[in-house]
């Protein structure tokens, strides 16, 4: 992929959080890796989306160094690069504010599996993070934010769970690719109003039987998968 297509579709996957009200103001960013080039292009820091243009996506290597641009990439380029070194099978990342997910991270809850919604796309719990240690706020916070994902992911498969609440933070998602990001970011969102509203209806609510939960994500993603079309 060439650096101008690279930055195309992550100009158009930034665009598609907008499009979706996944985003206000500045609170969100979608990145996308080129392994073969090295290369993470991302949205700027603090550009409006209205004001953004495709060519405004910056181009930085994994150790976060500039590439090709006037403009500083978002100020959580430590966390999306931090997620690439460490979860080898993921090509894009999202970070939004979306408020349902973030009142979670708020109340510093996993969202536990309440029904087969949730269980199409996320096997298990979709976990909060522990908070961040003082030690970790004093240190390099964005590269820390990364490291609280990737601890809370220590013996777990990241693309059986695409999706994570940072506790008192906010959401981030991954896919294959930032459009596949984008779609788990808006997954998540409406994972976690349902979730809200199901607690809300019923406070006792427990999990999803297990073998339902299993049905759901395997016929989507096991290995005899038979949702959708080849």
């Amino acid at each position: 992929m060439s650096h101008t297509e690279l930055k195309r579709a992550v100009y158009e996957a930034n665009m598609e959080l907008h499009r979706r009200n996944l985003v206000v103001h500045t609170w969100g960013n979608v990145s996308q890796i080129d392994r073969a080039l090295g290369l993470v292009a991302i949205k700027p820091s603090g550009v409006a989306y209205d004001k953004l243009r495709a060519e405004d996506i910056v181009l930085v290597d994994l150790d976060n160094q500039v590439v090709d641009s006037a403009l500083r990439p978002s100020s959580d380029t430590k966390t999306h690069t931090h997620l690439y070194r460490h979860f080898d099978a993921i090509g894009g990342v999202t970070h939004t504010h979306s408020t349902y997910a973030t009142a979670w991270a708020q109340a510093q809850q996993s969202i536990p599996c309440y029904g087969t919604t949730h269980a199409d796309y996320a096997y298990g719990d979709i976990a909060c993070t522990a908070i961040m240690s003082d030690a970790q706020i004093a240190r390099d916070y964005e590269e820390e934010t990364g490291v609280q994902i990737t601890d809370c992911y220590a013996g777990r498969d990241p693309m059986e769970a695409p999706m994570v609440i940072v506790a008192g933070h906010a959401p981030f998602t991954w896919g294959r690719s930032a459009d596949e990001a984008v779609m788990h970011a808006v997954i998540l969102e409406e994972i976690a109003r349902m979730a809200y509203l199901t607690r809300t209806l019923r406070a006792d609510t427990g999990p999803l039987k297990q073998a339902i939960t299993d049905k759901h994500y395997l016929r989507k993603h096991g290995k005899d998968a038979y949702y959708g079309q080849k």
